[in-house]
């Protein structure tokens, strides 16, 4: 899956579907992003038995795009919108999913690395976190929920409320990433820990297990999404 104005590509290593996701900038989630996104999750549910999703160098993603976000209240909840819905579907998805966290990852991008089960950083001077309330937006609803279960108690506070910014060291500690390595080892490490889940989980009682751990979440999260989106406003 490529085309020469996307910025997402699609490749199979194995039982392991490779996203790998390169705009030459920031990797900023828009909605032709967040589509095409979403079709590899489609192909990959249907063709592989673990998911690795992998940013470009020095960037894994830092999040929504602001011209969108601060294009009016109407532009900023659609593309809140569909970023949770993502979210939530990475969070529930049927297989092992892994990330390549190939540098910065900030606000949406720091929130898709408490949805996957494996998150691989590159060792740097980079930027882990949520910076929303530095930059005049709420947490919404469904990214404390989910980073709440992925982040340590005084790390939740501090990331939450305060916009604790991390690097990837402090960040592992935080829990938003589980492993440091070199970053041009992120992809091929990456890569290792997807094949050696695909090859080590039966898929139907994973699937199973998921849903037995995650459904009910993402179920009310989904359900709460009209309330977040009712309260979020860009603050001038």
């Amino acid at each position: 899956m490529h085309s020469s104005d996307s910025p997402i590509t699609y490749r199979n290593e194995g039982e392991v579907a490779v996203v790998s996701f390169d705009d030459g900038k920031a990797n900023v989630l828009t909605h032709a992003a967040l589509e095409q996104l979403e079709r590899s999750l489609d192909r990959a549910e249907a063709e592989a038995a673990a998911l690795l999703i992998v940013g470009r160098e020095g960037k894994f993603s830092a999040g929504f795009d602001l011209s969108v976000m601060t294009a009016g209240p109407d532009s900023a909840r659609g593309l809140l919108e569909r970023g949770a819905l993502f979210g939530l579907r990475l969070f529930e998805f049927p297989l092992p999913v892994v990330l390549g966290v190939t540098g910065h990852a900030l606000a949406m991008g720091g929130i898709l690395l408490c949805c996957a089960d494996v998150r691989i950083a590159a060792a740097g001077p980079f930027k882990i976190g949520l910076n929303e309330v530095r930059i005049g937006m709420p947490v919404p609803r469904f990214a404390v929920e989910l980073c709440r279960s992925r982040l340590t108690p005084p790390a939740f506070t501090q990331a939450m409320h305060l916009a604790t910014i991390y690097d990837p060291t402090t960040a592992a500690a935080a829990g938003f990433v589980d492993e440091v390595v070199p970053v041009d080892a992120v992809a091929e490490r990456s890569l290792e820990v997807a094949t050696e889940l695909a090859g080590s989980l039966h898929r139907t009682p994973f699937r199973i297990t998921r849903t037995n751990c995650r459904g009910a979440t993402a179920a009310l999260l989904r359900d709460s999404l009209a309330e977040d989106l009712g309260e979020f406003n860009v603050e001038a």
